[in-house]
């Protein structure tokens, strides 16, 4: 039921979603784990930051990305300067505008993983001669364990139904920046609800599976209640 276009929109779909979650676990763990310890007095000025997708249209978040990457923008301006080329409209486009929308959903999963370990652990390891960065990836990354499941899991879905904001800067360029969802709304408008149907009940499989998954390995990974 599908033609080569909608496969050729998932394939784009599930690399983008691959690639944002990668950079986002990349650069949210450092940022999470600092924002979970500090006493920094306008830390909440940083957390409204990476929230603001949260709350903001994906249209006006687009937006700005796309005169940011734009070649009139900075961004693109100064890529045209080194000889490259404007990011808008390219799956390199779709990846800062990915990591950027998708943020909140990968960083704080990860802050409140580190939050909860508490002080105790990192001391204890401290006692025995570790230095910060053996406690952290031999102490703080195994407890953290299911908000890195979580974030990754929240990360990747969240970009497979991105709409807004992948529009806005990569457009619906097939084989290039097509997506599912933009793949769903041409189906739809043209009339071809089949398509849209197997489009639209794959990716509804597919998000509750994939929720189901955190919430029963989260569950596994509870601690037990005395």
């Amino acid at each position: 039921m599908l033609d080569e276009s909608d496969l050729a929109a998932l394939l784009i779909t599930l690399k983008l979603a691959t690639v944002t979650t990668l950079i986002l676990l990349v650069l949210g763990t450092p940022l999470a784990w600092w924002m979970a310890h500090t006493r920094w007095r306008f830390k909440f000025m940083l957390e409204a930051v990476i929230a603001l997708p949260l709350v903001l249209p994906p249209t006006v978040l687009g937006f700005y990305l796309l005169v940011a990457l734009g070649p009139q923008g900075p961004v693109g301006s100064l890529m045209e300067w080194f000889g490259g080329r404007p990011l808008a409209f390219s799956f390199a486009g779709l990846v800062i505008g990915s990591v950027f929308y998708s943020m909140p959903f990968v960083v704080q999963p990860l802050q409140s993983a580190f939050a909860a370990i508490g002080k105790r652990p990192m001391e204890v390891a401290a006692t025995l001669r570790a230095s910060p960065a053996d406690r952290f990836f031999t102490v703080a990354l195994p407890l953290a364990r299911p908000g890195f499941l979580t974030a990754a899991v929240l990360g990747f879905a969240h970009t497979v139904g991105e709409f807004g904001v992948v529009l806005m800067i990569g457009g619906n360029i097939p084989g290039q920046t097509q997506v599912l969802s933009i793949a769903i709304y041409d189906h739809v408008e043209t009339m071809e609800y089949s398509n849209a149907h197997w489009l639209s009940g794959g990716l509804l499989v597919l998000s509750f599976f994939m929720l189901m998954t955190v919430y029963a390995l989260n569950r596994r990974f509870r601690p037990m209640q005395p």
